[in-house]
């Protein structure tokens, strides 16, 4: 088996330690680093601004053997690359029709390939750039530099021969700040990853705005942005510099180097993920006119990933983040229940209660909703329905729940209603098969929803995202209610959220550390003693391997092959590759087929990026075939 990793590409920004006017010296720097990002896997890597130069060299500029040197230390990097397979963009003066530019230069693999020139000259507070630059000419043009007729101008996007979804543009420190960058050109007329050479003096607090801008331009555009600043090898005559670099992807940072540090950061992009974005987002616009391509050729495969993939995407890693989550969909459910309730006049809401995870979260939005409407917690209803598979564990987890939000609880065992159900069918009660389960289901169904009508009230449903991708519910069973708070959170963030609530409410968390460490079970088959007979994940395979698969394939539209590679690399040494593929020909045989219970799903608010809902995001005919999806697993192997 091996790893489908096409249209992941490595790329780095590093900023050299240099000498101020020193272009020989700035040239083996750069060299050097070019050499480590070869090692390191590295197809494309950015420079700062005026790398060759330095970008503090003040009138020296405007000196001609300045500009003669790093004309010279170019035509020896373009020379050297030759036998290095990596893109390469630095920033370096030219000068041409008697006018002085600040450019990136991109080359590679003993190409000079263009010269992109700044667009905006700052020239206020510390900066005085028009005292030395022009801004970039309206139109594209040809020149002749380093022994070559290279295009010089704005509007140009180098495009990988070998992977045509690698369209780098470039734009230069200030054209970020300004209102309209000339990146968002750039992306409209196809570029996919935008470099920006910088030279960002450090001052306080301006490196967490330098994140959010860099971060936030990569979402707006959909894009990978490679953002590399000058650092201490700089003049200190009046500002100081931080190497702080940055590779963002689509809003996410991928890889920091905090300031003042090495000045190195590497990551994968994921070219495939970001062609879908813009594929989904029909607002996107497509602009190309005026824009030139140069083509490139360079192998850009890898067979490994350095880029994290989290085992768990719809939970974060940092703790504190974690915890801010959580709330805000507590906030996000209640505010749901609360219109949903308002809107309909209902006296009571009504929770089948099992014990189990998913009923928890919906009582406990339950109560926070109530509570927040200044109402009695006599206004929720929590039934527990005992029957052929419930335990003492899940039934006492139920009762301590209600007992700990001073909500009252009533108990209707309901085995006699579906013995009588089965025997009126024809079934003996005898016959352990998907009748015998699904009737427990339906019949408490039809408690909750008659209790609901005779309390003036309507039922919280309680079934969450995974199930729903799966099909875990039993159609008119549990599948339905009159709003379903937790429609919208596949069952890992469920975990964290009750967990989230235990350890906000001191009064709570023994009780909800009882449930969180209960198996999960439908409890439709009768126990062994007191023990949980049906584990769910024993049947249908462990959750967070479903919720990866979930969130790969919905979200970012991933193809079978691709999610399996990914899947190994997140939880490597936990399940065998063999585990893996099995469970995700489940999740898509499954995930199809449960397509007509989503068709007519009851209402219930979006949380995150991955719904399921007819009506929102998910819209997938009922009668599809899994096919092509199962077909391209089978080559796997």
């Amino acid at each position: 088996m091996t790893y489908s990793l096409d249209g992941y590409v490595r790329v780095a920004c590093a900023t050299p330690y240099i000498r101020v006017a020193d272009c020989a010296y700035n040239a083996e720097q750069i060299l050097s680093i070019m050499k480590k990002a070869e090692e390191e896997g590295v197809k494309l890597l950015c420079m700062p601004e005026l790398t060759i130069t330095g970008y503090t060299c003040g009138d020296l500029f405007l000196q001609e053997i300045l500009l003669r040197n790093a004309l010279s230390a170019m035509s020896y990097l373009v020379e050297k690359s030759r036998d290095i397979p990596l893109i390469v963009v630095a920033g370096m003066p030219f000068a041409h029709n008697g006018k002085l530019f600040n450019t990136a230069a991109v080359f590679g693999c003993g190409n000079l390939l263009g010269i992109v020139p700044k667009t905006n000259i700052p020239n206020y507070s510390e900066f005085y750039e028009l005292r030395h630059f022009s801004p970039a000419p309206q139109e594209t043009r040809t020149v002749h530099l380093c022994g070559r007729d290279v295009l010089f101008g704005t509007r140009i996007i180098f495009q990988c021969e070998n992977e045509p979804g690698l369209k780098i543009a470039a734009e230069i420190c200030e054209d970020l700040w300004v209102p309209v960058p000339p990146s968002s050109s750039h992306a409209t007329a196809g570029a996919s990853v935008i470099v920006n050479l910088s030279a960002s003096d450090e001052t306080i607090g301006k490196s967490a705005y330098r994140r959010s801008l860099v971060s936030g331009q990569s979402a707006r555009l959909v894009c990978a942005y490679l953002y590399a600043d000058a650092g201490i090898g700089e003049s200190s005559t009046d500002m100081v510099f931080a190497s702080h670099n940055l590779v963002c992807e689509n809003g996410a940072v991928l890889s920091e180097s905090p300031p003042f540090a090495k000045g190195w950061a590497v990551s994968e992009i994921d070219l495939r993920a970001l062609e879908y974005d813009r594929r989904r987002i029909n607002t996107w616009t497509d602009d190309a006119a005026g824009y030139s391509i140069v083509s490139f050729s360079l192998d850009t495969r890898t067979s490994e990933l350095i880029r994290h993939i989290a085992a768990h995407p719809f939970v974060p890693d940092d703790e504190r983040e974690k915890h801010a989550r959580c709330e805000a969909i507590l906030d996000m459910q209640t505010a749901g229940l609360e219109k949903r309730i308002l809107h309909t006049g209902a006296k009571t809401v009504v929770i089948g209660i099992s014990g189990g995870l998913d009923s928890c979260l919906a009582l406990l939005v339950a109560y926070r909703t109530i509570k927040k409407l200044d109402r009695p917690m006599s206004d929720i209803l929590a039934v527990t329905m005992p029957c052929f598979g419930t335990t003492e564990r899940t039934k006492s987890n139920a009762v301590k729940l209600c007992s700990a939000l001073g909500v009252v609880c009533r108990e209707i065992d309901i085995s006699d209603s579906v013995r009588g159900h089965l025997r009126d069918i024809g079934i003996s009660d005898d016959t352990r098969d998907i009748v015998y389960e699904n009737a427990q289901a339906r019949i408490r169904t039809l408690v909750l929803m008659d209790l609901a009508n005779h309390n003036n009230g309507i039922v919280i449903g309680t079934g969450d995202l995974s199930e729903l991708a799966l099909g875990w519910t039993t159609y008119n069973g549990d599948h339905m209610s009159m709003y379903g708070v937790n429609s919208g959170i596949p069952k890992t963030l469920v975990k964290h959220i009750i967990k989230h609530a235990a350890d906000t409410a001191p009064v709570l968390t023994e009780v909800l550390d009882g449930i969180l460490s209960t198996p999960v079970s439908p409890e439709l088959l009768p126990p062994t003693g007191d023990e949980i007979n049906q584990r769910t994940e024993n049947i249908i395979g462990p959750y967070e391997l479903h919720d990866f698969f979930l969130y790969y394939v919905v979200r970012w539209g991933m193809p079978p092959a691709r999610v399996y590679s990914l899947c190994r690399i997140a939880f490597e040494g936990k399940y065998s590759p063999e585990e893996i593929l099995d469970w995700l020909r489940l999740f898509y045989r499954r995930f199809f087929a449960a397509q007509f219970k989503r068709s007519c799903l009851p209402d219930g608010p979006k949380i995150g990026s991955v719904t399921l809902s007819p009506r929102g995001d998910w819209r997938m005919p009922s009668d599809a075939v899994s096919n092509g999806w199962l077909s391209e697993l089978c080559e796997l192997k």
